[in-house]
């Protein structure tokens, strides 16, 4: 346990951190779903929107720094070459 001020500061915004970090992270990965689910329903619309919104969060999600910004990369690459083969 910290004895110090500072370090019980420190512990209290490290649990304020890590529960915003587990938001934004299962944020990101609930919006992948959502993508996927619209794209195996056949839905290219639904599915090109939710493309945008699925960047969109994955570049903020990478911006706050809870992932790298070469994962993000990575991610959103991935996801938009699956909506052009399923096109």
């Amino acid at each position: 346990m910290a004895h110090s001020v500072s370090a019980r500061k420190r512990v209290r915004q490290n649990a304020a951190h890590r529960a915003r970090n587990r938001w934004r992270l299962r944020t990101m990965r609930e919006a992948i779903k959502e993508f996927e689910s619209k794209l195996s329903a056949g839905n290219k619309d639904e599915a090109q929107s939710a493309l945008r919104n699925v960047c969109s969060v994955i570049d903020r999600t990478a911006q706050k720094g809870v992932i790298h910004k070469s994962q993000a990369a990575r991610r959103k690459s991935r996801l938009t070459a699956k909506f052009k083969a399923a096109s």
